[in-house]
């Protein structure tokens, strides 16, 4: 086959959708609505570049990389392989399926268990350990996710999603309120940080490999049409990303006005959906948080178990299921607010040098792929995110931070861009003096 149908376009995309769309693209723009206010379109602007253009960039970086390992071993091979396992197991086993999980739960059972009728923590376990069974079961067979999950799961999600914004125009909220914190002094900015927490750049970069599989199961043969495709499929997945973080904005911002200030963005969600459809309100929301949770689980799953039996290739594929399913049950086990407390600094730590390298890869020809701009810039970049990452772990670094704070754009949360921008200015013109070098002997011989 040398296209793909404009259907299993679609339906390739309505999966890829399903990986992105879990717990924190529920959970995150509510709450961003919510304390933005007035300033919502501003912050929700910020938003989205971080959580739908970057993504977005971030599967055509892959694609036209030929996967992560490759974009990365342009840094070096020895970091090609620590990068990419550190971004597959945070994305994996240790933060994003276990914190869908968990939410699931938190959202789609907690609710509605009577009070002293069972201990919190053996429902936790006990849905957990369905639910990841499940998953694991949809995670066995990979050429099934378009029909299971493009065709099926995703469809259903969206149904309900698109049911409670109806509702809203039927049965209206209140005013928005002002805006609180950062979110009045720099909206955009913090909208593009909080775009960190739905961690959809760096699974943009573990899913990559699941698209490209997917187009070859469908036929697909030629390496430019599975590129051109892929990034096609990314870009319908952004343009449904960036209207349903559109509606979840203004709901939060429209609900404290009735509601009053909530903790989190599912406490929002819980609200709205209470007050449009009653106590079955809380059914709605509840399939919403299980569907969502679960394409995103198996999404995970399966990009894990593929990186990590190409990598270790003596385990099998569906070993590498069985042990990462059994992880994030266990893992998950630790309760949502634990998860959340953990991934702030490990996703501040890791975001900045996903973002680089996407960048580094849409301008790879533009300074000639030298290695030594990729390496000055991931080093710079490690620098100011890990210091910033030490820092959202609860660590004070007084003698750093004065030296930091003159940097530009520091005070905003993004202090890595500038040094960024050195490091790969002045790996290029390491680069350049090297060919200038090498240059001079040569000239040298054929004038005399």
């Amino acid at each position: 086959m040398e296209k793909v149908s404009n259907k299993n376009l679609l339906f390739v995309s309505l999966m890829l959708f399903s990986m992105f769309f879990g717990a924190g693209n529920l959970i995150f723009p509510p709450s961003l609505g919510e304390a933005a206010g007035t300033n919502v379109w501003v912050a929700l602007a910020g938003f989205l570049v971080s959580a739908v253009g970057l993504p977005v960039l971030g599967v055509a970086a892959v694609a036209k990389s030929g996967g992560l390992q490759n974009l990365a071993s342009r840094v070096s091979a020895k970091f090609a392989v620590v990068f990419t396992v550190v971004i597959f197991l945070a994305i994996g086993p240790f933060l994003a399926i276990p914190r869908a999980g968990s939410l699931a739960f938190e959202m789609g059972v907690a609710p509605f268990l009577p009070k002293g009728a069972v201990e919190p923590q053996l429902a936790l376990f006990l849905y957990t350990l369905a639910y990841f069974a499940l998953a694991f079961w949809l995670c066995l067979n990979p050429t099934k996710l378009v029909d299971r999950m493009g065709k099926l799961l995703t469809p259903a999600l969206l149904v309900l999603i698109a049911l409670l914004f109806v509702s809203t125009l039927v049965k209206p909220l209140g005013s928005l309120s002002a805006p609180t914190g950062d979110y009045a002094t720099m909206p955009f900015f913090k909208g593009f940080l909080d775009g960190y927490m739905t961690m959809d750049t760096i699974a943009a970069l573990n899913f990559g490999i699941v698209i490209s599989v997917t187009f070859m199961q469908l036929g697909l043969k030629n390496e430019k049409v599975i590129i051109s495709s892929s990034i096609k499929a990314g870009a319908i997945v952004g343009v449904f990303l960036a209207v349903i973080y559109g509606v979840l904005a203004y709901l939060g911002a429209a609900s404290p006005s009735m509601f009053g200030a909530s903790e989190t963005g599912a406490k929002t969600l819980t609200n709205v959906a209470l007050y449009l459809f009653g106590d079955f309100g809380a059914v709605v929301l509840g399939l919403i948080f299980a569907l969502a949770c679960l394409t995103t689980s198996v999404g995970l799953i399966t990009s894990c178990g593929q990186y990590f039996s190409q990598l270790f290739n003596k385990v099998s594929y569906k070993q590498w299921v069985v042990v990462l399913t059994v992880s994030s049950t266990l893992f998950a086990n630790l309760g949502l607010s634990t998860i959340l407390k953990f991934s702030v600094p490990v996703l501040v730590g890791i975001y900045p040098l996903a973002i680089a390298l996407i960048a580094l890869a849409f301008t790879h020809n533009f300074f000639k792929g030298h290695q030594s701009v990729y390496v000055c810039t991931m080093l710079f970049v490690g620098v100011m995110s890990g210091f910033d990452a030490l820092k959202a772990a609860g660590y004070t670094l007084p003698t750093l931070t004065k030296l930091f704070q003159n940097v530009p754009l520091f005070s905003l949360g993004v202090g890595w861009v500038v040094p960024g921008l050195v490091g790969a200015f002045l790996g290029y013109m390491y680069a350049f003096s090297k060919e200038v070098a090498l240059k001079k002997p040569l000239d040298n011989t054929e004038k005399a």
